[in-house]
């Protein structure tokens, strides 16, 4: 009984620090440098056509 108790332990353990490596790698890939103009283009998606909205066009191809 107390082998597989140690072992269920070890791993919980490897996983948690799998998950928090993981989790840290993310951060680290989404803040990589040279991304930033991706960020700021997907950033002002929703602002792209504010002086200009869509024209007819696009309400017919929508349909």
């Amino acid at each position: 009984m107390e082998n597989t108790s140690l072992l269920s332990q070890m791993a919980e353990n490897w996983m948690l620090l799998a998950m928090f490596t993981l989790f840290i790698g993310a951060i680290l890939w989404a803040l990589r440098p040279g991304t930033r103009a991706l960020h700021r283009d997907t950033a002002n998606i929703p602002f792209r056509n504010e002086d200009r909205p869509g024209s007819s066009e696009t309400e017919e191809l929508q349909k």
